[in-house]
């Protein structure tokens, strides 16, 4: 996966299209991506003992990892990801463009 999570990203197509929001869970086994305020669904819930009165929730649904980038911090834009070396050896994440790593 080219994210990770706390990573920013932006919502490059769907309906979510333009809105930016941190990964706030990964699931590569399904290639998708739970981003924090994007692709909200109302989800009716049956009343607990944690929520006594019921009702409906809003929450955020999966959205698909290839509709997101990386938000680049340098230029402020989404970004292609590729992999890289650093110094130590270790793989890392690299912006096309710019050459930002991100790990």
């Amino acid at each position: 996966m080219h994210v990770k999570k706390g990573d920013l990203v932006v919502v490059i197509s769907g309906k979510g299209r333009g809105k930016t929001g941190k990964v706030k869970r990964v699931l590569p086994a399904e290639n998708r991506v739970i981003v924090e305020g994007v692709n909200l669904v109302k989800k009716h819930q049956r009343p607990t003992k944690q929520n006594p009165s019921g009702g409906i929730v809003e929450m955020e649904a999966p959205v698909h990892a290839s509709n997101v980038l990386l938000l680049d911090g340098k230029t402020n834009r989404p970004t292609r990801t590729k992999q890289g070396r650093n110094k130590d050896g270790k793989k890392v994440r690299v912006a096309v463009k710019t050459g930002t790593v991100f790990d």
